[in-house]
């Protein structure tokens, strides 16, 4: 009689659980977040990246790079939101694969491979004037990172 009376708590309880996961990023935390990758602390505000899973996992990245080499064995569908730092906007994160990408030895990251996001292609080649370099988009990059 008990087992009656649990089984509708219990599905009520598992219903909540299910619901209250939200598919959402969280902010990083600068200076104390770790890089899910690297495992350094996340500190750069215009190079940082993170990912949510389908099921609201978030995985936090200090460097765009850090993100692309992590994704690689991830199935693709498990992956519900990718985002990147705006470089020309530090702290405000843009969807990654709609982001334009340069690789540009005059504009450092924290991991070395000296890549940043930009939201509008126009900024990303004012900065390729300006520094030089390559642009990407996010599946070129990914390419390129692929075959290293």
């Amino acid at each position: 009689m008990k087992t009656k009376i649990l089984n509708p708590f219990t599905w009520i309880i598992v219903l909540f659980l299910t619901v209250s996961c939200k598919v959402e990023p969280e902010a990083i935390e600068y200076g104390k977040d770790q890089c899910g990758f690297c495992k350094m602390n996340i500190v750069d505000k215009t190079h940082s990246a993170q990912y949510v899973t389908s099921k609201g996992k978030q995985f936090k990245f200090d460097s765009i790079e850090c993100l692309v080499n992590s994704i690689k064995d991830v199935n693709k569908d498990d992956i519900a939101i990718l985002l990147v730092a705006d470089f020309g906007n530090p702290g405000e994160m843009i969807d990654a694969k709609t982001a334009i990408y340069l690789i540009s030895n005059g504009i450092k990251s924290p991991m070395g491979a000296n890549l940043s996001a930009f939201s509008l292609k126009q900024v990303a080649e004012e900065y390729l004037l300006k520094y030089d370099g390559i642009i990407y988009s996010w599946e070129a990059l990914n390419q390129k990172f692929s075959d290293q």
